[in-house]
């Protein structure tokens, strides 16, 4: 399975400009959407056809543009199927909801108790694995199942291979002590509930929710007029990639959806109509425990993201040629689906229309994939130092090179050359750099106009201290913070034309200052200081705008640094 969820939060906790950041402003009208989108698809050419459907106290507005295939020119609406992926698991939440409401079982219920007498469910420590372990990712099981290959599909695989996974996985940590996503887990699950309800997941899913819903346009396996509206999927340069089937383990991404019928659940989530699973739709949205990332809580495999003052419910998807978004706020009765054929992410629209606050990616067109030897992505491979606690590992799988920076997702990077690489998520660079014998010596990234160097340690150390280089800068200059907005950790450079006194500090809105990142006589040259979102005293700081305020020699610069928590 391709999905990469929780993916959206690293463009929104780390790479985001935080000039976007700005005030709460009025919805977006049905012209400014589509704005969006014809940027997106036209001028960026980041997707082939994409859908956003919004339903508030004032109704539901759907508006689509691009295409259903690439070379096609039917233009995607309310009709249009699309693969939903992992917002597929928040129907199993729901389903599993609704059973606790009417007492079939519990929460708390060992997972064991549904499966024939000869499975064996990993256990450590003797706790086991309950079906609350399962809906809020914290059963121990990994996000795959290792006997079968995730990017060739699940079509086939079946109840017995899942417990013969089951028998032959050994947990490295106790069940319930920390989040891990896990597609198997939550495929087991909507398996689990299938065998408590004496039938299968499909029957179970549209007896218990789609009918009551009205949700006519939604399946597993579609009619022969879904398949008709079905818009083909696409890879991130835009190439037809085939259609993705889960076998047993539907209930973790094997829905298909249309923006019509996402506004009918997201309705029905928000209280905007009556249902009589209300009490189980409820009863998801309650937090059950943290993730590993601060601000967002998950419900019954629902995410639940605290940031800006709301409270925004959410889950996104993805498979190989799909892009999904749902998130609503119960406070404002609003929700919003998005969907998309192609694989390029479009969480950040999902996010921004529900929040105009939350800021929309910014992105360039594509770069043009080269055809590169990946035997050559073997000498980039290593780790390289922005600052000392943070660094860029780079990786190679297969014929593709990933780059995952400290306490973040790994990510996928694509040549543009045999030196030069691009994300397809984000919009940032790579550039690789050799020595006169050959050797990879350092990395540049390059994001939203500011260049970061990371020098290639060696294999046997794991940290360098950072130093001004010995070229001299030809101006006084405090560069932009990377990332920002940020998480965790941030990185500040700043150049000195002349020696002298330096002050680097950090302020509150409020005009206090509230850490110090550097302090003392510095030569002219160019440095680099980190800094982890704390104060002087070592507490962590709480989101919002801070003022980086470098001074030295009577001149001033500052920038404006966003820390989301």
């Amino acid at each position: 399975m391709a999905n990469k969820s929780l993916s959206f939060l690293l463009a929104l906790f780390l790479l985001f400009p935080c000039s976007q950041y700005a005030v709460a402003q009025e919805n977006l009208s049905d012209e400014d959407i589509k704005g969006i989108l014809q940027e997106r698809i036209d001028t960026l050419q980041r997707g082939v056809g994409i859908v956003v459907g919004i339903v508030d106290a004032d109704g539901r507005r759907i508006i689509g543009h691009g295409n259903l295939k690439l070379d096609g020119d039917q233009e995607p609406d309310g009709d249009t199927v699309f693969e939903i992926g992992s917002i597929s698991k928040t129907f199993t939440a729901l389903l599993l909801a609704d059973m606790v409401e009417r007492g079939e079982l519990n929460l708390e219920d060992p997972v064991v108790e549904f499966l024939p007498e000869s499975v064996v469910v990993p256990t450590l420590n003797e706790r086991q694995i309950t079906l609350l372990d399962l809906v809020t990712h914290r059963s121990g099981l990994p996000r795959d199942a290792d006997n079968t290959d995730p990017e060739e599909g699940y079509a086939d695989y079946s109840a017995e291979q899942t417990y013969e996974f089951l028998k032959g996985y050994t947990p490295t940590r106790n069940v319930g002590t920390q989040f891990e996503y896990s597609n198997v887990g939550l495929g087991l699950l909507g398996h689990v509930l299938s065998l408590a309800a004496g039938t299968d997941y499909a029957t179970l899913l549209q007896e218990r929710i789609l009918t009551p819903l009205e949700m006519n346009d939604t399946a597993i396996a579609l009619s022969s007029d879904l398949e008709m509206r079905l818009a083909e999927g696409h890879s991130f340069f835009r190439e037809p990639v085939p259609n993705l089937d889960l076998g047993i383990l539907a209930g973790a991404g094997g829905l298909r959806s249309t923006a019509g019928d996402m506004l009918q659940f997201l309705a029905a989530n928000v209280g905007l109509v009556p249902s009589d699973l209300s009490a189980a739709m409820d009863k998801t949205h309650i937090v059950r425990n943290s993730t590993e990332t601060p601000g967002l809580d998950i419900g019954l495999s629902w995410f639940i993201l605290n940031i800006a003052g709301r409270r925004i419910v959410l889950h996104d998807g993805a498979t190989f040629g799909y892009r999904s978004f749902t998130g609503f706020d119960k406070a404002s009765q609003t929700g919003v689906i998005v969907l998309a054929n192609s694989a390029h992410d479009i969480s950040d629209i999902g996010l921004h229309l529900l929040d105009r606050r939350l800021p929309l990616a910014v992105l360039d067109p594509l770069p043009t994939l080269a055809d590169v030897d990946p035997q050559i992505f073997g000498d980039y491979v290593g780790d390289y130092e922005l600052v000392p606690e943070f660094i860029l590992s780079v990786t190679q799988e297969e014929d593709i090179l990933y780059i995952q920076a400290t306490d973040q997702l790994k990510l996928p990077v694509f040549p543009s050359s045999e030196t030069e690489f691009f994300y397809t998520i984000i919009n940032a660079q790579i550039t690789f750099f050799r020595d006169e014998q050959g050797m990879v010596t350092h990395l540049v990234i390059r994001q939203n106009g500011v260049e970061n160097t990371a020098r290639k340690l060696p294999s046997d150390i794991t940290a360098i201290v950072e130093e001004g280089v010995a070229a001299l800068p030809a101006s006084f200059t405090l560069e932009q913070n990377y990332p920002n907005p940020f998480n965790s950790q941030t990185v500040v450079h700043f150049a000195l034309v002349e020696p002298g006194e330096v002050e680097l500090t950090v302020y509150n809105m409020n005009g206090q200052k509230v850490a110090t990142l550097a302090e003392g006589g510095y030569p002219a040259g160019q440095y680099t200081v980190g800094w982890d979102g704390r104060d002087e005293q070592g507490q962590s700081l709480a989101s919002g705008t801070y003022l980086l305020l470098l001074q030295s020699g009577g001149e001033t610069q500052m920038r404006k640094s966003l820390l989301l928590r």
